[in-house]
């Protein structure tokens, strides 16, 4: 019986450098692994680096090394960045260890007894940078596909393994298990590939033109091509464990980018299935980050994000919030820094920080830092919500919809800010401090709660919410710990230093510049912003600074056009333009002005709110009028203004 939830994610090619799509793909496996945890289950990730071929050995001889000195030197570049953002993985396979080669050569030798592998020649267009043959039909330009760099016509003798009398098992596997590739899409495409004919699939390469490999055990005279010796890591991986430690097989998941699905959900599975092994239960695709101007990000587009640049720059688990709650799993998505600048301010300092950092103040002011009982009421909604949220979370995450998971806590902790809002402790601690201790236990409890299930995204930062709230088990946490169980009661909170603080987006920020930063900072278009906005936060009588209110920017704007929004009863859409630059603002006027009343009028806006949608459409800022009565007026200067005036 299988006790072991066993994930992994791709093996990385030593010759690349690790890039967003290879951290992505790991620390999207290293939280579907924490989560498991969480829930309770023994889990097994798997992770490491593909060592073989003949870039490696150029790169090698090139650097004046040998091949294995080199893949020594460049694998570790991964660990360190696995490291630097904080992946918990249960162990890292080379290709150049013997455990691994070793069941290569069992898996070979078994396929060529029973007759699945076979001598033949091969005739094709070669690209010696993807070590890999192309058909007429694949190239572009002339060109191979991939990269767009030149090939070379080569007819070799070699190895095959016969996929092709396997194809028809592998189609009926996928149509009675639909889960077998996610998303459902992704499998359909799989059985979209399927439905050509399916050829076999030349496995060596000669050793006069590549050594660096392993040898085909029968024919010393070539070695083992990529597919059959970096795909069978994720099973040697369990039949000679490092460590002494082994999951059970088959993978319950290989989480792999889009564009090296068909290597295994198909190659594969059959690779398993001829060798009487059980094929993994899911394969997950994901998609592609996407630079701005959602073009794909590469070397060649000097676009390429590198990870500890961001990490440097951000910190790690911020690295990590924002791809898993950026990207939908499957799906591409677009990376910029002012969206890891925007969705930093407003999920973490805003939302979770701010609610923080209210609740340890008031506790570090009237209750010396002790955290009363957080008691439970009658049909509690509070209570019912943690509940609930518990259990979407975990039904997200299994279905691999993290970004969903986080979102589902970012609900709850907004419902705590607003029941916390709602009972007004900073009030209500004058003339009855008992009530006030229990409302901010509330709240206390609450985010005890929240950080728990946000910790498999932001294990550290998490630990350092609940040390915050005086919860000595930061580590190691368990399913239980995400009831509401007063585990708040009589501890001693403490008051610091935002945990999560806030960012200004740096004027120039692009993506393509966190690539040519070698040493991870590039001063000029990515700054931790010193001059940064905090959140207004009110004190204990609900009252703020002066220097609180100058962190609103308040400004003139001039109307340039206005139209109604379709199907909304209240809502304008207004183009207005803030000294050199134009904007798009949705505000609920459209009962009290018309188009033409508007276009040309000077009005005043909050101009540094984060941009917001209503009704689908962006709001970048906030105009400001007066309610009196049923009337609503517009607030404007009473002379001739330009526009982008700050209001002072």
């Amino acid at each position: 019986m299988k006790t072991t939830f066993y994930l992994t994610t791709p093996l990385y090619y030593v010759n690349d450098e690790p890039h967003i799509g290879h951290a992505y793909t790991t620390v999207l496996a290293d939280v579907v692994a924490r989560y498991h945890r969480l829930f309770g289950e023994s889990v097994h990730l798997l992770t490491g680096t593909d060592e073989h071929g003949q870039k490696v050995a150029q790169a090698a001889a090139k650097a004046g090394r040998e091949p294995l000195e080199h893949c020594d030197l460049t694998s570790q570049r991964y660990k360190d960045v696995w490291v630097k953002l904080g992946i918990s993985y249960d162990d890292f396979i080379r290709t150049t260890e013997q455990r691994h080669k070793d069941v290569v050569i069992e898996l070979l030798e078994k396929l060529y007894k029973q007759g699945d592998i076979y001598e033949g020649e091969y005739e094709g267009w070669y690209s010696v940078f993807e070590e890999r043959f192309f058909t007429e039909k694949d190239l572009v330009d002339g060109m191979d596909p991939i990269g767009g760099r030149p090939v070379e016509k080569l007819t070799e003798r070699g190895w095959f393994f016969r996929m092709s009398k396997y194809q028809k098992w592998l189609v009926e596997r996928y149509e009675n298990y639909s889960d077998a590739v996610l998303p459902s899409f992704r499998l359909n495409e799989v059985l979209g590939f399927l439905r050509q004919p399916l050829g076999d699939l030349n496995i060596s390469r000669p050793s006069s033109r590549l050594s660096w490999g392993i040898p085909i055990p029968w024919d010393t005279d070539f070695v083992t091509y990529v597919w059959f010796d970096a795909l069978t890591n994720y099973y040697s991986a369990t039949v000679h464990p490092a460590k002494g430690t082994s999951p059970t097989w088959p993978a319950d998941y290989h989480i792999v980018g889009k564009d090296i699905l068909t290597t295994h959900a198909v190659y594969w599975p059959i690779m398993l299935h001829a060798g009487g092994l059980e094929p993994p239960r899911h394969i997950l695709a994901h998609g592609w980050w996407m630079a701005k101007d959602a073009e794909k990000m590469s070397k060649s587009r000097d676009n390429v994000v590198k990870p500890l640049n961001v990490a440097d720059m951000y910190g790690p688990e911020a690295f990590r919030y924002y791809m898993m709650r950026d990207m939908v799993v499957g799906q591409d998505a677009n990376f910029s820094e002012e969206a890891v600048v925007k969705r930093l301010n407003s999920d973490l300092a805003n939302d979770l920080g701010n609610l923080l950092n209210r609740v340890t103040k008031l506790l570090a002011q009237h209750f010396d830092g002790v955290i009363p009982a957080p008691e439970v009421e009658d049909e509690d909604s509070l209570v019912e919500l943690a509940g609930n949220v518990a259990f979407k979370v975990r039904d997200s995450v299994e279905k691999f919809a993290i970004h969903n998971a986080i979102e589902e806590v970012l609900q709850f902790v907004r419902a705590i800010n607003r029941d916390f809002t709602d009972r007004q402790p900073w009030s209500t601690v004058k003339t009855d401090k008992i009530r006030a201790g229990v409302d901010i236990a509330r709240a206390a409890e609450g985010i005890r709660i929240a950080a728990t299930l946000l910790s498999p995204v932001m294990p550290v930062k998490t630990g350092e919410v609940l040390k915050r709230l005086g919860v000595a088990k930061a580590e190691g946490l368990t399913w239980e710990d995400v009831d509401w169980n007063g585990a708040v009661e009589n501890n001693r909170s403490s008051h610091g230093d935002a945990i999560f603080p806030r960012y200004d987006i740096p004027a120039s920020a692009k993506v393509s510049p966190l690539a040519k930063s070698e040493a991870g900072t590039d001063k000029k278009t990515l700054s931790r912003g010193a001059e940064a906005h905090t959140p207004i936060q009110p004190d204990e009588d609900g009252m703020i600074t002066i220097e609180d209110f100058k962190n609103v920017d308040l400004r003139t704007a001039k109307v340039l056009a206005a139209e109604a929004v379709e199907d909304a009863d209240k809502l304008m859409k207004l183009r207005i333009q803030v000294g050199g630059e134009e904007r798009q603002l949705v505000a609920g006027i459209k009962q009290h002005y018309t188009p033409e009343q508007l276009t040309g009028k000077t009005i005043i806006i909050v101009a540094n709110l984060q941009p917001a949608k209503i009704r689908g459409i962006e709001s970048q800022g906030m105009l400001l009028a007066v309610r009196d009565g049923d009337s609503l007026s517009l607030l404007t200067p009473d002379t001739d203004v330009s526009s982008g005036n700050r209001i002072s």
